[in-house]
């Protein structure tokens, strides 16, 4: 419920004050109701995508999924197949033991750097920043066909330790940027103090950067296990025929176009665990993303 404040206003009437919290009520309640649409719209779908993911498959193709409501007919079975039909479960962890990785290393790299660039002095520092900033316009699709290149000759093609590697390259100048604008406008006096007791960079890294840097990895956690979960070009050039649940679930739609029950199983399925790790971490979400734009935040 929105609070309003009924402060009067010197020099006006009592009129002249009511007028105002009126105006006040007005524009709150416009902007409440503003908002409640927009995440009405917003979350509409994923209800009818979760709604229509237990029911039968002749239920969805006579009536919308809305009539849940008054014919509560579901069933598990659409799960059941993926899962077994569609190879989901395999997918699934597949799509674990590439994303897990892939959002670890270029984390923990792209820290280390970001705390370089930000409180370490060093020949190029700033020119080797505007490179390394610059990479991010850099389209992902030229550099696929060298970099398949590259993995053949090292037979890292076909492994999961090429897509870590590749995700960790395509990911890591978002991150060092990221991490750089947070950690540079950490408080200094933090910094000089435990240089002055002696602490080396890797100690103040570990034990002041880290602890206070949360948001903001936590930030870059979200960007870049979304990324990675959902992507689906780089998983078919660099895993082959290894299923992912981007490919399983692209596989199913080739499949089995008219089977809608299965589909949106399936493609629910693909978007719970980015969901949880999404809410799990929002509340660092917005801290990590603007406290680099305050000074000492």
């Amino acid at each position: 419920m929105t609070t309003i404040r009924r402060e009067a206003v010197p020099g006006t009437s009592t009129w002249d004050n009511i007028s105002i919290i009126l105006d006040r009520t007005f524009r709150n309640n416009i902007v409440t109701s503003a908002l409640i649409l927009i995440v009405l719209l917003w979350t509409l779908p994923t209800a009818g995508l979760l709604v229509s993911s237990f029911r039968t498959e002749e239920d969805i193709a006579r009536t919308g999924w809305w009539t849940v409501i008054t014919n509560p007919h579901l069933t598990l079975e659409n799960y059941q197949r993926v899962l077994d039909e569609a190879d989901m479960g395999t997918a699934f962890i597949n799509s674990l033991t590439v994303t897990i990785p892939s959002t670890i290393i270029p984390i923990s790299i792209a820290a280390f750097a970001a705390y370089a660039f930000s409180w370490m002095e060093f020949p190029g520092r700033r020119l080797l920043l505007v490179f390394v900033v610059g990479l991010m316009v850099v389209p992902l699709q030229m550099s696929l066909i060298p970099l398949l290149r590259v993995y053949t000759t090292l037979k890292l093609n076909g492994t999961f330790v090429g897509l870590w590697l590749a995700h960790t390259g395509f990911g890591m100048p978002l991150a060092i940027f990221l991490l750089r604008n947070y950690i540079a406008n950490l408080p200094r006096e933090i910094i000089e103090s435990a240089q002055i007791d002696g602490a080396s960079h890797f100690t103040i890294f570990i034990r002041l950067i880290v602890p206070l840097s949360v948001p903001a990895l936590a930030s870059f956690a979200i960007f870049q296990f979304l990324w990675v979960w959902n992507d689906l070009l780089v998983a078919l050039v660099f895993l082959g025929d290894t299923p992912v649940v981007t490919s399983a679930l692209a596989d199913l739609v080739g499949d089995r176009g008219q089977d809608w029950h299965l589909l949106t199983a399936g493609a629910f399925l693909s978007m719970a665990l980015p969901l949880a790790v999404f809410f799990s971490l929002q509340r660092y979400f917005v801290r990590g993303l603007l406290g680099g734009s305050i000074k000492g935040g």
